[in-house]
C-alpha cells in the first residue's frame, strides 16, 4: 500500500498516512494522460482567432490592369493572396475548439498522476492544512519548509486561497475540483489531511 509523508503546518514531518491502492497506487497510463491534457488545453482555448479572405479586404473590385498586352501576369484583383494588403487564403475563423472525452478516460487519467506524485515521492500530506489569518508571507514560509516551488494545494481552507493566491507558481483547488493538467504542471502536489479522504471518497 502507498505511503506519504504527513507534515504540521511549520513544516515538520510527524508521521506518514496511508493511501488508497486504488487510486494513488496504479500503474500510471502515460497515453490517457496525454489525451486528458491535450483535451484540457483545447477546452481553454477562447477560439476567438480571425482574419480576412480575399472577399472580405476592401477594395479590389477593379481589374487592376488589362488581360492581356501589358507584359504583366494577369490580374483579377488587388486583393488577391499573392498582393501587399490581399486576403488570408485559409483564414481562421471564430470556431469553438473543446470537445468531450469519456469520464471513465478522465478519471484513468486523474488516478494515474495522482498514482506518480505518490511513487515519486512528491505527495505531502498535512495534518490540520489551515490557518487563523491571511497572510502571504506565513504561507510562504510552509512551502520553504517543506521545500515545496510550483506546487499544487488541495484545501477548502479559504485563508489558505488567499494567503497563496499572490505567490507565483502555486495553484490551489478543492478537492473535488482537482484536474490533470495541474498535477502534471506542478512539482509538488500537497493535500490536507481532511481533502485527502474527499479524494478517496469522491474517486475510489
Amino acid at each position: 500500500m502507498p505511503k506519504a509523508n504527513l507534515y504540521d503546518m511549520a513544516g515538520k514531518q510527524i508521521g506518514e498516512v496511508e493511501l488508497s491502492e486504488s487510486i494513488f497506487g496504479i500503474e500510471p497510463n502515460q497515453y490517457v494522460v496525454h489525451d486528458v491534457v491535450k483535451n484540457h488545453l483545447a477546452n481553454c482555448r477562447q477560439g476567438t482567432q480571425s482574419a480576412l479572405t480575399r472577399a472580405e479586404v476592401s477594395g479590389g473590385g477593379r481589374k487592376p490592369w488589362r488581360q492581356k498586352g501589358t507584359g504583366h501576369a494577369r490580374q483579377g484583383s488587388t486583393r488577391a493572396p499573392q498582393w501587399t494588403h490581399g486576403g488570408i487564403v485559409f483564414a481562421p475563423k471564430p470556431r469553438d475548439y473543446s470537445y468531450t472525452l469519456n469520464k471513465k478516460v478522465k478519471r484513468l487519467a486523474l488516478k494515474s498522476v495522482l498514482s506518480a506524485k505518490a511513487a515519486s515521492g512528491n505527495l505531502l500530506v498535512v495534518d490540520g492544512l489551515g490557518m487563523n489569518e491571511i497572510k502571504t508571507k506565513t504561507f510562504q514560509g510552509f512551502l520553504n519548509a517543506v521545500e515545496a516551488d510550483k506546487a499544487v494545494v488541495v484545501t477548502n481552507c479559504a485563508n489558505v486561497v488567499k494567503s497563496a493566491r499572490n505567490i507565483p507558481g502555486v495553484v490551489t483547488t478543492p478537492a473535488n475540483l482537482i484536474n490533470v493538467y495541474d498535477i502534471v504542471n506542478a512539482n509538488q502536489l500537497i493535500i490536507d489531511k481532511a481533502a485527502l479522504a474527499t479524494i478517496e471518497e469522491v474517486f475510489a
